[in-house]
This record gives C-alpha cells, structure tokens and sequence, in this order.
C-alpha cells in the first residue's frame, strides 16, 4: 500500500516512524506545513520524498494527515484511492476547528478525546473510523493534556487505522451525529485555507 503523509511537528514524526513499521506498506511523499520542523528533518533522514504542493502529490492508496492545518480539498482527496486520514484532537462531532484542546478546557470538559476520521470536503466532519478519550485533569493545560494523552493517542489511533486498512482492505466508519456538532472559532490565528 502506498501512503502520502501531509502535517508538521511531533505528531508528523511520530506517525512517520511507526507507519515505517507496518509491514506492506510504503511511503511514497510527504507535504510537511514547515520546512524547519522535526517533521522535515524526519523525512530527510528516511530519504522520503517530499512535495510542498499538494497539487504535485502524487496518486497513491492513502493520505494520512497528522497535524495538519491545512483545509485540503477535492482534488488531494481524489489522488488517494482510500481517501485521507486525519486525526482531530477531540470527540468528534464536539469541538470541530482549530484549537479543540482549548476548547476542550474552556468548556471545563470532564472528558477528552480523539478522532480518526475520513476527511470529505468540510471541516472536520468526515466519517468517523476510531475515536479514544481520555480524563481531563484539574490543572491541565492544552500542553499537558496534548503531552500526556491526546498526543500519543493520535499516533496510535492513526497507526490503528492504517493497520486496519491494510489487513482488510476497506475501512469501517460512522458517520457524524450532527445534533451533537460545536464549532469553535480558532484563536488568533489565520483561519483555515484551501489549498487544492
């Protein structure tokens, strides 16, 4: 299986080396967001070719998205025969955009939570493929909590899917609740872009 790996920083790197792990698969590109980053040393070190434009992707089994801040649109998801997998920070539908962790903590969640979803064209609201949470604790940050759980549980979750993938040939989802949907604005930052 042949896989495309678009993001930046820790999670990237992370997701980098433990698809390298997964036997029959493949990882033909990368689309890092920064070109200073772990996630960029990372894939000079593997010798994996990277492609700033998602518009010279090439076609290949799967895109996995793993902090990415890109908005990617219709004509990346068509180059990936499976489509793309990414990993959202919170217990989709709750907390779509940007800054989820803060939200999470804003709202005084007692909960926390990630997802592995197949992206369509809005944001954040592909159909599910896995989702974990995880305890929030009284004086957590959206560092700590990212650090301690949300984090590693996006590498896992992710690798998880991947391997389900590549076992079984297709992937089991389910769709959103809409009733349950929050959209939160994103916090002093530039809003999403579309970028194919």
């Amino acid at each position: 299986m042949k896989v495309a790996i678009l993001g930046q920083g820790w999670l990237a790197t992370e997701v980098l080396h433990a698809l390298g792990r997964i036997p029959a698969l493949s990882i033909v590109a990368a689309s890092p967001e920064k070109t200073d980053d772990r996630f960029m040393l990372a894939l000079k070190h593997a010798g994996v070719p990277v492609i700033p434009n998602l518009k010279h992707l090439p076609h290949c089994d799967l895109m996995v998205a793993a902090h990415c801040h890109r908005y990617i649109g219709a004509g990346a998801l068509l180059k990936a025969r499976h489509g793309i997998l990414a990993y959202h920070p919170s217990l989709l539908p709750r907390h779509r955009g940007r800054n989820a962790i803060h939200w999470t903590l804003a709202m005084r969640d007692p909960i926390a939570g990630g997802s592995v979803y197949l992206m369509d064209d809005g944001v954040d609201t592909g159909d599910i493929v896995c989702q974990d949470w995880c305890h929030v604790l009284p004086n957590d940050t959206p560092q700590t909590l990212w650090r301690r759980s949300l984090g590693p549980m996006g590498v896992r979750l992710l690798t998880q899917a991947v391997t389900w993938l590549v076992r079984d040939g297709t992937l089991h989802t389910m769709r959103q609740d809409e009733r349950c949907a929050t959209w939160e604005p994103a916090l002093a930052r530039e809003p999403l872009k579309n970028t194919i």
